[in-house]
């Protein structure tokens, strides 16, 4: 069996899966039961000044027979009396001494607001802070949240002022509503932090429901943009961390969070980076027992590639990871048909000959089947004949053999500016 433990900036934690900063962490009852079902660690909800929440605050989309594939929320931080978090923080911690307990914050951007809180959070014993600078809603209208998150020189300044009293590890939150992630990421670095984690939610409207017309969710008539999160989040979660994780300005470790479901999810972002990962919305639609999945399936998944240790993974896929202008243009697959499997629904044909580039031909055999055949002069590789054929195996992509070098467009330009160059001197 793989050993799952991690230690992320000095944050020592049984395995890499934390419950993050949300509703499933709200008190000291939750993280308890969390940490029973076998959670390593857990983010506490937002500490700060408690605010009043709003009803109804959640809101959820379905898609194809999925349920909640995409998630919103309009809650805000904790609700509860700072003393009383305080309280349970400590009593847990001192029940559950080898997990993971962070104290998530948020304050006004203030440096004595800020040396204030962490000194008051770090007295319970706690094993780092997270800061806050990335709730798209409600605090961010107050300055704090995204407001703060979206102006890297505030999140330098706020993660200086963290660290000059801090004597846990800083762990930086960064909201994705932002162009570059990599810029408020650097600020943060810049800043002093120890890890940053990302992402936190989207700016969106779940929806508007047409008998109505009230958004979704509302209160009394009116809605806000709120936060989405969920399964459909991840491919922009694992592309800010993969941003993050080969820019060589980052160098601290990162938490992953978004989206993530089960053991394979969590995989690609230990591969893509994420030294551990964070979890909300599954929780909140399964309950905390899923970590037993996590872990098992991680567990066997490292097993089997022969991997002792889960941190052994951790950024294998980064040098992967590049720019559109380093592809080499003269690779080249195509899309083959196994008629034996096809179930004749005819998909492929359809999105090929409307939306593609018509490289898939319709015939019947002598029986009067109809068949499908692509031609490989034609066919551009693009995948999506695989991706709307709904029957397994009926569709491969397979390489062709290289007839050319590999070629990227930036290698590409370079030829032709020393060609237009070398053309220059010929003819001057």
């Amino acid at each position: 069996m793989a050993d799952l433990r991690i230690n992320l900036a000095g944050i020592q934690s049984p395995n890499p899966f934390w419950l993050a900063s949300a509703p499933p962490t709200n008190s000291g009852y939750q993280v308890q039961r969390a940490f029973e079902a076998g959670w390593g660690g857990a983010v506490w909800k937002t500490l700060g000044e408690p605010i009043l929440n709003v009803s109804s605050r959640f809101a959820a989309t379905s898609f194809n027979g999925q349920r909640v594939a995409g998630f919103n929320n309009i809650e805000l931080i904790t609700d509860r009396p700072l003393a009383t978090n305080l309280k349970e923080m400590d009593e847990t911690k001192k029940r559950f001494p080898d997990h993971a307990i962070i104290a998530s914050l948020m304050v006004e951007p203030k440096q004595e607001k800020w040396h204030e809180i962490v000194k008051r959070v770090e007295d319970v014993g706690i094993d780092g802070l997270e800061l806050n600078f990335g709730c798209p809603h409600g605090m961010a209208e107050r300055g704090m949240g995204a407001a703060s998150g979206q102006v890297p020189e505030l999140v330098e300044k706020q993660t200086y002022w963290v660290k000059e009293v801090a004597k846990t590890p800083v762990i930086v939150k960064l909201t994705p509503n932002i162009t570059d992630i990599t810029a408020t990421a650097e600020a943060a670095v810049k800043g002093g932090a120890d890890a940053i984690s990302m992402i936190n939610t989207i700016n969106s409207l779940m929806g508007v429901d047409l008998d109505t017309w009230h958004t979704i969710p509302h209160v009394r008539g009116k809605g806000a943009h709120g936060g989405y999160c969920g399964p459909a989040v991840k491919p922009i979660a694992l592309n800010m961390v993969g941003e993050c994780s080969r820019n060589p300005h980052i160098n601290v470790p990162i938490s992953g969070i978004g989206g993530i479901s089960n053991w394979q999810d969590a995989t690609e972002f230990l591969l893509m980076g994420a030294a551990g990962v964070q979890v909300c919305t599954a929780a909140m639609h399964h309950g905390f027992r899923i970590v037993e999945d996590m872990i098992d399936g991680l567990n066997n998944y490292l097993d089997d590639k022969g991997i002792l240790s889960v941190m052994d993974i951790v950024g294998k896929s980064v040098s992967r990871y590049s720019d559109w202008g380093d592809l080499d243009l003269n690779y080249k697959i195509v899309a083959e048909i196994n008629n034996d499997k096809c179930i004749h629904c005819n998909k492929c044909y359809i999105a090929c000959e409307d939306t593609s580039h018509q490289a898939i031909d319709l015939y019947h055999d002598a029986t009067g089947l109809s068949q499908l055949r692509v031609r490989e002069e034609d066919c551009v590789g693009c995948n999506l004949c695989s991706i709307v054929c709904p029957e397994e195996g009926a569709i491969t992509m397979k390489e062709v053999e290289h007839t050319l070098p590999s070629m990227t467009w930036n290698e590409r330009q370079e030829c032709l500016k020393a060609f237009s160059t070398t053309a220059e001197i010929i003819g001057g």
